[in-house]
């Protein structure tokens, strides 16, 4: 009877793993595509790279996860007009998962874009044909983190100030101030996995 169980479930552990594996890749694949089309664009000016920032990329993600409620219109993310950027309640909370603060962050800044499908050279030029441009030609701007949920990308740019470096708080560690680094460590693709097992786990029980 086991076995029998075992046989009929071993396929849909295997193609949830499949298509986990190519969720998350693909959307890797699509902030390293922005990021390397960025950095191709601030070449053709002379400019610096931009190198990854993980606190940044953890605001970003963390954006993206907001913004993903919102439909793509022509009057949001890049053709929002100035002064009506969606603004979040609960922005604070935000940045404290990522335990930052707006001390470390001020100087730093947030370009979110909806693209249907996120469409690589539609998402590439709503950064550098767009009034985001202006941002990535500044020279101020020496990291960046990228995060994406479904339609949804944002850009987030840092600087190497103390302003806008996107270092985290010191605070004394606990299960609440971990670097972001070490917090993100048990993955949602990770929590997926142990969900499958766990449910395979329930049914070999029955």
């Amino acid at each position: 009877m086991a076995s029998t169980k075992f046989s009929l479930l071993l396929p849909l552990l295997l193609s949830s793993i499949l298509l986990m594996n190519h969720l998350v890749n693909c959307d890797e694949d699509e902030e390293d595509n922005l990021l390397q089309g960025i950095n191709k664009y601030r070449a053709s000016f002379n400019l610096k790279a931009l190198t990854k920032n993980d606190n940044a990329k953890c605001l970003a993600d963390e954006l993206s996860e907001q913004f993903k409620k919102q439909p793509c219109t022509n009057t949001t993310g890049a053709n929002t007009i100035p002064g009506t950027e969606p603004q979040f309640a609960n922005y604070p909370n935000l940045l404290a998962k990522c335990h930052l603060n707006v001390s470390n962050t001020r100087d730093g800044v947030v370009m979110p874009a909806c693209i249907p499908s996120l469409v690589p050279s539609l998402v590439l030029t709503n950064f550098t044909q767009s009034r985001y441009s202006d941002n990535l030609n500044d020279t101020k701007f020496t990291g960046v983190g990228i995060g994406s949920e479904d339609n949804w990308i944002v850009v987030v740019l840092t600087t190497n100030t103390p302003d806008g470096s996107f270092v985290p708080t010191t605070n004394t560690p606990d299960s609440s101030t971990l670097p972001y680094s070490a917090a993100d460590m048990v993955s949602k693709i990770s929590l997926i996995y142990l969900s499958l097992l766990f449910l395979i786990g329930s049914l070999f029980l029955l």
